[in-house]
């Protein structure tokens, strides 16, 4: 027998030992499939969301000396982070990518209308992907337009109020769990990913039974593919159920594609997996990978990706950090499959970066590895 076959041999019949060993592991079973049901349920009927500080584009069509005093009341806001700009096709783009929030439109008509008397018309165009924050764009630019109608009326000596057009792109009805449940996706997976791998690898250093298989002709690399390619099938199983409820059970509109959801979920699995198996190969302790898992891969996943906090509002120095959340590529990624669709510009950066910490975290934990065989 050639080398090359003899190695496929020997990966062939590890993967399917950890196959049967994940079948009759009842713990790993519960975290990949019944963990993810309960928690989707919880997000999707449970949670709800207040908005804060967003990113705001403004268009100011032309910058009358009135015009650009209402643009000076929402640079003024704590409430907004505003972009400028004089034509509304610069911000769209960004407003479909994430890039913004929301975008409110100044139109050049307005200090005729103001002296005609009528009511001048600002449109605001909200991402609805989140709705709260939707809501919340709608909500604050409608009080800085009073606001800001008030003083004028007050200066002048009487004025028309302002009236506000709001269009919702993407999730036009506001539903909160249009935006929470593709989120929740990219927590079950952390937790499948990260929690079960480092949970079952740690056991198996503690019952000896890693350094047996040291001890065979397997390599390193093969011993590694051999242990984590049926945790990686089952994390995309755990996807899979969880796109089934979201689907049925919570009538999540799709308008994505399968492959670009699935392409998605396979580089979120590098750094999920790759972390698992560093925190195994570190701890060799069930106990300890436990919460170690929860502590460098729950939470950063479910506080630090924008999952319930918008990133934009976090002190910088957490901003930074957020940069190494790999949930954080995922959960944007996955609202924007699930609502708007496949934006590729968006998605293959985003891939790019989960994958970059993959490698990170699997040459370390080779690396770790590597030494303890030695």
């Amino acid at each position: 027998m050639s080398p090359a076959a003899a190695r496929l041999r020997r990966l062939a019949a590890l993967i399917v030992k950890e196959s049967r060993q994940v079948l009759r592991d009842p713990s790993s079973i519960l975290i990949a499939f019944i963990l993810p049901v309960v928690l989707l349920l919880l997000t999707g009927f449970a949670i709800s969301l207040d908005a804060s500080r967003t990113r705001l584009g403004l268009v100011v069509e032309y910058p009358t000396p009135l015009a650009r005093d209402l643009a000076a009341s929402f640079h003024a806001s704590r409430y907004f982070a505003v972009r400028e700009g004089r034509d509304r096709r610069e911000l769209e783009q960004d407003l479909v990518l994430g890039r913004l929030r929301g975008l409110v439109v100044i139109p050049a008509l307005l200090p005729a209308d103001l002296a005609a008397g009528r009511a001048p018309k600002v449109q605001v165009i909200a991402d609805g992907v989140d709705p709260n924050t939707a809501n919340f764009v709608r909500n604050y630019v409608q009080a800085t337009l009073a606001t800001w109608a008030a003083r004028q009326a007050a200066e002048r000596g009487g004025g028309a109020a302002i009236s506000l057009h709001p269009h919702f792109w993407f999730n036009p009805e506001l539903q909160s769990r249009n935006f929470l449940v593709p989120g929740a996706i990219a927590i079950v997976m952390t937790l499948v990913g990260t929690l079960l791998t480092s949970l079952v690898i740690a056991r198996e250093w503690e019952r000896g039974t890693m350094e047996a298989m040291m001890a065979t002709p397997l390599s390193t690399a093969e011993l590694l593919i051999g242990k984590l390619l049926p945790y990686f099938l089952l994390g995309l199983g755990a996807m899979t159920i969880c796109l089934v409820l979201a689907l049925t059970v919570f009538a999540v509109p799709f308008r994505g594609s399968l492959g670009a959801l699935y392409a998605l979920s396979a580089c979120f699995l590098m750094p999920a997996l790759g972390q698992g198996l560093l925190i195994s190969a570190v701890t060799r302790n069930q106990f300890l990978a436990s919460q170690l898992a929860l502590i460098s891969g729950f939470l950063p996943a479910f506080l630090l990706s924008g999952f319930l906090y918008e990133i934009g509002s976090m002190p910088q120095p957490i901003q930074w950090f957020t940069a190494i959340v790999p949930a954080r590529y995922l959960i944007p990624s996955l609202q924007t499959v699930f609502l708007t669709g496949d934006l590729w510009p968006m998605f293959l950066p985003a891939m790019g970066m989960m994958l970059l910490i993959g490698t990170v975290f699997f040459a370390i934990a080779l690396r770790r590895t590597r030494k303890r065989i030695d």
